[in-house]
């Protein structure tokens, strides 16, 4: 594990400071501190890669929506895959399910994992604390791409009751242009391959519900839904919306069936 460069910009004191920052195959990967004043000092935690905003912990009602939305319709226990790491807002929301008996974070960028591991995140204390939690280094999109080894690298072709994915800003707005074909109906039947009958597919998107991209679900699953979910922003006092997709796979012998 590397460990943590922490740097400050003398010029804003305690309300500004990058704690982490590293070159990654996509570009600079970067963590920071901000003391928001004109929230009354509300610490919020923000990731960048290159130029682009990836998170930040202002906003992370999405993040926990994902997670109920994807869980709630399965009961008993639970196998679970979360895509993407980030600051973790996914990961703890479904291990607050208590139906949820393990958990697998894949996540391609190795300095998000050490955030977590080194507490530097608020949330990392709570994922490395969990004996039901495992993080998983690796790239999600090749994992999906190969049912016969699976997210799982000790027990290869392990399958899941529920994978939660929030790597892409959306189906169109990828992060990286390999990424695409998983969003096509053949990639999407790879994936719907690593759940267990009845299990669940769920994805955030930061764009609008997306029909074409509903019709390539509904190819690979027995059905599926788009929610929209709203947020308020206090930063510009309006809300805001992202959409949550959630697709089931057919049971064993059973006819379709709603989400």
């Amino acid at each position: 594990m590397l460990p943590a460069r922490i740097f400050y910009d003398a010029g804003m004191s305690d309300n500004f400071a990058i704690l982490d920052s590293r070159a990654t195959p996509l570009g600079e990967l970067t963590l920071r501190r901000r003391r928001l004043l004109m929230l009354d000092g509300l610490e919020v935690f923000e990731v960048k890669l290159g130029d682009a905003f990836l998170m930040s912990s202002l906003f992370h009602d999405v993040e926990v929506a994902l997670a109920d939305l994807g869980l709630t319709p399965l009961g008993g226990p639970v196998d679970v895959v979360v895509g993407g790491l980030g600051l973790g807002y996914t990961a703890v929301a479904a291990l607050k399910h208590s139906n949820v008996q393990s958990l697998l974070v894949v996540e391609a960028l190795a300095g998000v994992i050490d955030w977590h591991k080194q507490g530097l995140v608020p949330l990392g204390a709570t994922l490395t604390g969990d004996a039901r939690c495992r993080f998983v280094h690796g790239d999600f999109f090749a994992l999906a791409a190969a049912p016969q080894t699976g997210f799982d690298p000790v027990q290869p072709a392990r399958r899941f009751h529920a994978i939660l994915l929030d790597i892409d800003h959306s189906p169109r707005n990828l992060l990286h242009v390999r990424h695409a074909a998983f969003y096509e109906s053949t990639g999407l039947r790879r994936l719907a391959e690593h759940i267990h009958p009845g299990g669940v597919f769920a994805m955030w998107s930061d764009d609008p519900p997306d029909t074409e991209f509903l019709d390539k679900l509904n190819q690979a699953f027995v059905n599926s839904q788009a929610h929209i979910v709203k947020f308020h922003n206090p930063l510009l006092e309006t809300d805001s919306a992202s959409t949550v997709y959630v697709a089931r796979k057919a049971s064993e012998g059973a006819e379709r069936r709603a989400v």
